[in-house]
C-alpha cells in the first residue's frame, strides 16, 4: 500500500486526520519545518523533535546541487544523513524554477539552469526530479511543476498550468509505488478559478496520493489567497491529504485549516528566528527593540521551549544586540515550537468540535498586538 491519509474528524470544513507513511504516522493539520539543505537552519534534529514536529521538508533543487542525490543515497538516504527518523517531504524544485528565472531556460521536456552556487549547468525533467527524490528517500515526492508567478495574465497562467499538468502525468508514470511512499500532484492556475478547476480535474484524472495547492503566497495577498482556496479546495478529493505549499503566517494557517487544508510548510518561523522576530500567542515581538532590554519575563509565558523556560526577553535582546549565534538558535527553536503548538491546538479543537471558538481566540490575540500592527 502506498502512503495514505485518513479522516478522523471534521468541524465545518476544517479537518483532522492521520497521514500514514513509511517513516511513521503524522496527525494533521501539520506544519513541516523547512530543512532545505538537509537541516532546519539553526536547529539540531533533537531540537526539532522536542517541539513535537513529526515531519520535515527538504528541497530537491538544493540537495541535487549539494551534496548530490547520489551521494545522499550512498550515505543511507536523507533520513540517516540528517538524523531524522520521521517522514520527509521533498519539494520538487518547481519554486526554484520560478525564483531563479534569470538562470534558467524552460522547454516542454524540462528546465536547464545554472547553479546559483558555481554557475554549472544542470538539467531537470519530471522524470529526473522523481528519481532524485527517490534517491533522497522522500516519503512524499512532489511533482515537478512551474510555479506560476504573480502577477500573470490569464493566458500566461493557462500555459504555465497546462505545462505543469503534462509534467504531472510524466511524474506519475516515472514514480515507482512503494509501501508507505507517495506522490502528490500540484494544483496551479494563478488566481483564475476556471484554471484552478481545470488543474484539479487534470490531476484527479491522473490520480495521486495527495494534492497540493501551489502558486500562492507569491505576492497576491491573503484575501486573494483565501479566495483561491475557497474555489479550489472543495473540488479536491475528500479522502486525500491537502497541502498548501509555502504558507505562511499564523493567520494564514488558521484561515487555511478553516478551508480544509491539512499540511503546511514555510520558512517564516526559521527566517524570523534568525532576524530577531518571535511569534507568540499575542502577536509578533522584535527582540532587537530596546523595550525588551530590561524585561525579565519570558518571550511567551505559555511556551515550554528553552528560550521561554530558561531565559528572559532581556537576555534574548542582549544576544541579538551582541551578535551571538545563540540568539538565532534559541529564537528559531521558539518559533518552531509556537507553530507546532498552534497546529496541535487547531487539531485538538477540530476533534473537540470547537474549531471556530479556538480560531477566534487565536486571531484575537494577534489583532490586539501593538507590535504586530507596527510590523
Amino acid at each position: 500500500m502506498t502512503l495514505n491519509w485518513t479522516l478522523d474528524a471534521t468541524d465545518g470544513t476544517a479537518r483532522a486526520g492521520t497521514l500514514r507513511t513509511a517513516h511513521g504516522d503524522v496527525p494533521t493539520p501539520v506544519f513541516m519545518p523547512v530543512g532545505t539543505a538537509g537541516t532546519v537552519k539553526a536547529m539540531t534534529a533533537d531540537a526539532v523533535r522536542s517541539t513535537g514536529a513529526r515531519m520535515v521538508l527538504g528541497n530537491t533543487y538544493h540537495l541535487m546541487l549539494r551534496p548530490g542525490a547520489e551521494r545522499v543515497a550512498r550515505l543511507g538516504g536523507l533520513h540517516r544523513m540528517m538524523d531524522w527518523s520521521g517522514p520527509i517531504l521533498t519539494d520538487s524544485g518547481g519554486f526554484q524554477v520560478m525564483s531563479l528565472s534569470g538562470l534558467r531556460k524552460m522547454d516542454e521536456q524540462g528546465v536547464t539552469f545554472q547553479s546559483h552556487i558555481d554557475g554549472s549547468k544542470h538539467r531537470l525533467t519530471p522524470e529526473h526530479s522523481v528519481e532524485i527524490q527517490r534517491l533522497l528517500d522522500a516519503d512524499v515526492t512532489m511533482c515537478l511543476d512551474e510555479c506560476t508567478p504573480f502577477p500573470a495574465t490569464e493566458k500566461q497562467a493557462a500555459e504555465s498550468m497546462r505545462l505543469s499538468m503534462r509534467w504531472a502525468a510524466r511524474c506519475r508514470e516515472a514514480f515507482t509505488p512503494r509501501e508507505g511512499y507517495g506522490l502528490f500532484g500540484i494544483v496551479q492556475g494563478g488566481v483564475y478559478p476556471d484554471l484552478r478547476a481545470e488543474s484539479v480535474d487534470a490531476l484527479t484524472a491522473i490520480g495521486f496520493e495527495g494534492y497540493a495547492v501551489g502558486g500562492l503566497a507569491v505576492g497576491e495577498g491573503q484575501e486573494m489567497m483565501f479566495s483561491v482556496l475557497d474555489t479550489t479546495v472543495p473540488r479536491l478529493p475528500t479522502d486525500k491529504a491537502r497541502y498548501l505549499m509555502g504558507v505562511g503566517t499564523p493567520s494564514d494557517l488558521v484561515g487555511a485549516v478553516r478551508r480544509g487544508i491539512d499540511m503546511f510548510d514555510c520558512v517564516m518561523p526559521t527566517r524570523s528566528g534568525r532576524t530577531g522576530r518571535a511569534y507568540t500567542r499575542h502577536g509578533m515581538l522584535n527582540m532587537r527593540n530596546a523595550r525588551h532590554a530590561d524585561d525579565g519575563g519570558p518571550i511567551d509565558p505559555a511556551c515550554t521551549c528553552p528560550a521561554c523556560a530558561r531565559h528572559s526577553r532581556a537576555y534574548m535582546h542582549h544576544l541579538f544586540k551582541a551578535g551571538e549565534m545563540l540568539g538565532p538558535m534559541l529564537l528559531t527553536w521558539h518559533n518552531i515550537q509556537y507553530y507546532q503548538d498552534l497546529m496541535a491546538e487547531l487539531g485538538g479543537a477540530i476533534l473537540a468540535g470547537r474549531f471556530e471558538e479556538t480560531a477566534a481566540r487565536i486571531d484575537a490575540g494577534w489583532r490586539n498586538s501593538e507590535e504586530e500592527k507596527a510590523a
